[in-house]
């Protein structure tokens, strides 16, 4: 017999083919475009399931509409949610995305949902180690189906099919979550709840894991579990998700426990489908009966595009799809579209790791002028405030059109978006000169160690996200990039006595260690994420419930024009003889008279599509 699994994963509310940063059609993403090649692969098996792996109510502004419109317990009618309905999903899992808009809105959302939502390590109580506490949806479900086998006769199969989250999800929204969600090891939490599927009498499981391909090797509270998930005795196949990849994929084919060429993970069928409904992925698995059981014999794990990114005549399933979504997009489209000001300058991305910073100079003023405001207690009103920012949209894994550019002039509610895309709650925390230090010293692992004299270096760590480059406002800093990083891309301490900051001033003074700062940043960071000194609940001195982003906006009303003029600056040591490579946006062509300082060369186009750049560093700064 032959079964296919189909999967969408880390949609991140891109349900219609559209962005609305830039506000134009985009072919080729998003849940209807998905829905095309699900159709497609639907009709070619016989037997097929479809599933979710999470990551689907929040990642473009109509998150945000849908979000603002939703009052308390009231059932929510979320086109996510009904879009997904449409398609008849068979059974999905919760991403760490899901809770960004706080627990009653998901569980809202969920209740109108007509397929199983299940996760077995998000609980509704600590821990206790036995595994088997109240989890906030059902653990497992079993899915009970009558198949065609390779004879044309039909066959009772029974699916048992189990979820599973990153357990970081707790901290990342813990101002939102604390004291109502929990949870427990992926690993743990498999070892405890598979039996159970099996002993329902489950034919096959399979596990819809929230949860990238990271080491092979099982450590407590793992984030990217999926191959210790795979090794668990009972497990049949693995759908992942959460890192936004492909697999299978010659990305992965140096890792232990991994064959690209089969497909397996742990020697158990996998797949990732990438992310916006751009792919899918497809796990075909040759089922025997033998013994009164059905067994695994063989897989073929693949995922898809469309060959067309816009195909000329929508499907009758697309055109369902769409009717689901079509009032919350037109909704979005008239929120996106809403005035809140001008800019009078261009604010942008491609140039944040160079020190080009206006873009991430606005969220910190907006954060800055927020917090100071709102500091009663005079013994922190009388700190020094410093505001910390990200470049979340800076390439990576997002693609060479994955940045801000936000041109000079009118500014809509969409320009806001595109400067500051998650919906993280402003805080602020009291750190030491000496963390502020440790700060940017862990924030200099976005760099490569450049050797001097060298050349064609590439000057970013492809391995560190922009959302964790953080620069903080109001300082003037400068980076050795010779020397080695103290920190790894993830935020582990690799060389305790490696130091890049060569200068850290305020004020025209270097930073005392001893001397207490307020900074500005967001409940992300203090959760912990990233590795940053000091970045904890036990330094908070501040948060509000308030999105970053409506901080922002606000500020843009009230002072109907952007301006913003970075309060520090970023350089680094200079090294005569010595280039290296950036690779950024299409769309820093525009911009490079910002940048004249590094001697710009373009060097064409990587194999992504990504804008090479040769960069001078015989000066270390921009102008």
């Amino acid at each position: 017999m032959q079964l296919r699994l189909i999967e969408t994963t880390d949609l991140h509310l891109h349900l219609m083919p559209y962005d609305y940063y830039a506000d134009r059609p985009q072919p080729g993403l998003g849940l209807v475009s998905a829905a095309r090649l699900i159709t497609e692969a639907r009709a070619e098996a016989t037997n097929s399931l479809l599933f979710d792996n999470g990551d689907f109510l929040q990642g473009t502004p109509l998150g945000d509409v849908v979000a603002r419109r939703h009052r308390g317990g009231v059932v929510l009618d979320h086109p996510a949610i009904a879009a997904m309905n449409a398609l008849g999903y068979d059974a999905i899992t919760l991403g760490n995305h899901e809770f960004n808009y706080g627990l009653d809105f998901l569980l809202a959302a969920l209740d109108v949902a007509r397929f199983p939502v299940v996760s077995a390590n998000l609980l509704r109580e600590p821990p206790r180690g036995n595994g088997h506490e109240a989890t906030l949806v059902a653990p497992h479900v079993l899915l009970e189906r009558q198949v065609i086998d390779g004879r044309g006769r039909a066959q009772a199969l029974r699916i048992g099919v189990i979820g599973f989250c990153a357990p970081q999800v707790v901290q990342w929204d813990g101002h939102l979550l604390a004291g109502r969600l929990w949870s427990r090891d992926i690993v743990a939490a498999a070892r405890a709840r598979v039996p159970e599927l099996r002993a329902a009498g489950a034919d096959l499981v399979v596990a819809l894991a929230h949860s990238g391909i990271g080491p092979a090797r099982h450590s407590e509270g793992m984030e990217n579990a999926a191959i210790p998930l795979a090794r668990v005795e009972g497990v049949d196949a693995v759908l992942c998700g959460h890192n936004h990849l492909l697999f299978p994929s010659p990305l992965f084919a140096e890792q232990a426990e991994i064959d690209v060429q089969a497909g397996t993970l742990a020697g158990k069928p996998a797949v990732m489908g990438g992310c916006f409904g751009a792919h899918i992925g497809l796990i075909d698995l040759t089922l025997a009966r033998d013994g009164g059981r059905w067994h695994l014999l063989a897989s073929r794990s693949q995922t898809r595009a469309l060959a067309e990114p816009q195909p000329a005549r929508p499907t009758e399933t697309e055109r369902r799809v769409s009717a689901c979504i079509a009032p919350a997009h037109a909704a979005t489209l008239d929120a996106v579209r809403a005035p809140v000001g001008t800019s009078a300058a261009p604010l942008h991305s491609y140039f944040a790791h160079l020190g080009v910073l206006p873009a991430l100079a606005a969220i910190s003023e907006a954060q800055r002028q927020f917090v100071t405001t709102r500091l009663d207690d005079p013994g922190l009103a009388a700190l020094p405030v410093l505001s910390a920012a990200a470049p979340f949209k800076s390439g990576g894994r997002a693609g060479p059109e994955g940045y801000t550019d936000v041109p000079a002039g009118p500014l809509a509610l969409r320009h806001i978006a595109d400067l500051y895309q998650f919906p993280n709650a402003i805080a602020a925390l009291r750190l030491s000169g000496a963390q502020i230090l440790e700060w940017l010293e862990r924030s200099a692992a976005a760099f490569n160690r450049i050797r001097p004299g060298t050349s064609d270096t590439l000057l970013r760590n492809p391995e560190m996200p922009g959302y964790h480059f953080e620069v903080i406002d109001a300082l003037d800093i400068c980076l050795d990039l010779s020397q080695p990083a103290r920190y790894d891309p993830h935020g582990a301490l690799i060389d305790a006595g490696a130091s890049r900051v060569t200068e850290a001033l305020f004020q025209g003074q270097p930073i005392d260690p001893a001397q207490d700062f307020i900074l500005c940043t967001n409940s992300y960071r203090v959760s912990g994420t990233g590795g940053y000194a000091g970045a904890s609940e036990d330094n908070l001195v501040f948060i509000d419930r308030q999105s970053v982003r409506d901080v922002l906006a606000g500020f843009v009303a009230e002072r109907g024009q952007l301006a913003p003029e970075p309060r520090g600056s970023l350089r680094f040591a200079p090294m005569p003889g010595t280039s290296a490579l950036l690779e950024t946006g299409p769309g820093a062509q525009k911009h490079l008279h910002q940048i004249s300082g590094f001697a710009p060369e373009n060097r064409g186009f990587s194999r992504a599509g990504f804008l090479r750049l040769k960069l001078d560093l015989s000066k270390g700064s921009a102008s």
